[in-house]
């Protein structure tokens, strides 16, 4: 069983994309990508319940719209960082760049740079010492394909990208 740290912030849209990788990465290690739960992250974060709702209904956005996605999202990792097949990274490496992915490309509440910061953040919380790196380059890669217009978020990355 692997545990993840317990991290505090006051930050709710932070809080939520943590809650929002937890419950990815235990549907991912179970293969389930059809049922993920939220409420056993909620009775573990002391949130305020002022921002519950907020929290709660942000990382249910994400994960649905990574379920939603998850099959070209993982063909985007595939095109961005072709020395790892997707399914070979960890689990934690592949459910930020999916969240993250998720947010620069369909979510477009969230800036650019706030949804690579937080996958940065997220990825110096939960991942190995190399995946902050490795998932800033990735987002960069993506990035710079967006800005010279190389890849559009509505076809797969084959098409697009």
């Amino acid at each position: 069983m692997v545990i993840m740290p317990k991290v505090l912030t006051n930050d709710p849209r932070r809080t939520a994309r943590m809650m929002a990788l937890q419950a990815g990465f235990a549907s991912d290690v179970r293969g389930d990508f059809e049922e993920f739960s939220l409420e056993w992250l909620a009775e573990e974060n002391p949130l305020h319940p002022q921002d519950l709702a907020d929290v709660m209904a942000f990382s249910q956005t994400l994960l649905r719209g990574v379920q939603e996605r998850r099959a070209a999202l993982d063909e985007l990792i595939q095109v961005y960082a072709p020395a790892w097949p997707v399914q070979l990274l960890s689990p934690v490496d592949r459910n930020i760049l999916r969240i993250a992915l998720f947010e620069l490309l369909h979510y477009t509440n969230t800036p650019a740079k706030t949804a690579i910061n937080e996958a940065v953040e997220l990825a110096k919380v939960f991942g190995s010492e190399s995946t902050a790196r490795f998932v800033n380059g990735v987002l960069g890669s993506v990035m710079a394909a967006l800005s010279r217009g190389e890849l559009d978020p509505d076809k797969p990355a084959s098409e697009g990208g």
